[in-house]
């Protein structure tokens, strides 16, 4: 079973082990790394391992959470400097400059919308 809805800074074989549960337990895979340049995040959400695809509405409420992101940095007058850009498709998306206090929030964000059925396609 699955103990985290996403991992971050983990070693390849952590990797490996969450990916292959995220597999077994038909959830999306949500990873994070911090960029030593400016010690932000770059948060992936995989939806291989699972038999979901985002629908239109699904893209648009992510794309959403992101822009809020995005918005609050922008707030702090250092967006510039941090967000380096996002994609999202039916399958797969990342977000560039993800702030370390503010990373946790996202990442539950981000998967607690993964599992709302009515946004993606099974």
């Amino acid at each position: 079973m699955i103990n985290t809805k996403y991992l971050a800074d983990s070693k390849m074989f952590e990797l490996d082990r969450y990916y292959k549960q995220c597999q077994q337990n038909n959830v999306p895979f949500i990873k994070a790394r911090k960029n030593p340049a400016d010690g932000n995040y770059l948060v992936q959400l995989d939806l291989i391992t699972c038999d979901y695809r985002l629908t239109k509405d699904g893209i648009a409420k992510i794309d959403k959470l992101f822009h809020k992101e995005k918005d609050f940095l922008e707030s702090k007058g250092s967006s510039k400097n941090i967000f380096k850009g996002s994609n999202i498709d039916k399958q797969f998306a990342w977000f560039d400059g993800v702030e370390p206090q503010r990373l946790d929030r996202f990442c539950q964000n981000l998967y607690d919308l993964s599992q709302s059925n009515s946004d993606f396609l099974n």
